[in-house]
């Protein structure tokens, strides 16, 4: 589908992931649902108002302006049919797109630094990765196998850690994250820190990332 940008750590010296480019928000839609298999479903949008970019949902204090569900039923709304995605956005171009968690792939989600911290131990460990996004607000999610929700307290327990002393967040059935290339106003777009690829079209079990993840979440604190 896209191909793998450079490795964490070179990213990270970077100092940034290089822009998404090309694609519509459509097509890039219906290459998740087509290609990934991903039920995807469209959020709020921005839009000028007085010379500023707003939400559509019309909160002036909007925490993800143009980044977040357009209704209450978005759950039922989500779908894997390239046709459905197609016409959905075709009424709205300038729709986020959302991907539900807990359906084909649950989400971890880290703090941007501790993120960037785990790839380079899970590079080292040579962990197979699943995509990972990096958000506007820097945190960055680990995409894995569903059922991650009931495990990570337990997990985390048997590591030596308490669940409420680190800031790693599972993300399941009832959630969702924004996926590349919506944009949260004028903080930026989500990006790809691991783009989705043939190769990682398994996903790896919350078990396999467990370890580095609370370790770097550990130091991050």
């Amino acid at each position: 589908m896209e191909e793998t940008i450079a490795g964490a750590q070179e990213t990270q010296t970077a100092g940034h992931i290089p822009q998404q480019r090309g694609e519509s928000l459509l097509e890039t839609a219906v290459r998740y649902a087509e290609q990934r298999h991903w039920d995807v479903f469209p959020g709020t949008w921005l839009e000028a108002v007085d010379g500023r970019q707003r939400c559509s949902c019309g909160d002036a204090s909007c925490p993800a302006p143009g980044a977040h569900p357009a209704r209450p039923d978005w759950a039922t709304q989500a779908t894997g049919s390239a046709t459905v995605v197609r016409r959905m956005w075709q009424k709205q171009p300038a729709a986020a797109i959302l991907l539900p968690t807990g359906r084909t792939f649950d989400a971890l989600s880290v703090p941007e630094s501790a993120g960037f911290l785990a790839l380079a131990r899970m590079e080292r460990m040579e962990l197979t990765l699943g995509p990972v996004t990096l958000t506007p607000d820097r945190r960055m999610q680990f995409f894995v196998l569903p059922g991650a929700t009931a495990k990570v307290p337990e997990l985390v327990r048997k590591l030596g850690w308490s669940p409420a002393s680190l800031d790693l967040v599972a993300l399941g059935e009832g959630a969702y994250v924004a996926a590349p290339p919506t944009r949260f106003g004028s903080r930026g777009a989500v990006q790809w820190a691991r783009r989705p690829t043939p190769a990682n079209r398994w996903l790896p079990d919350t078990e396999e990332l467990i370890s580095p993840l609370a370790y770097a979440c550990g130091r991050d604190r």
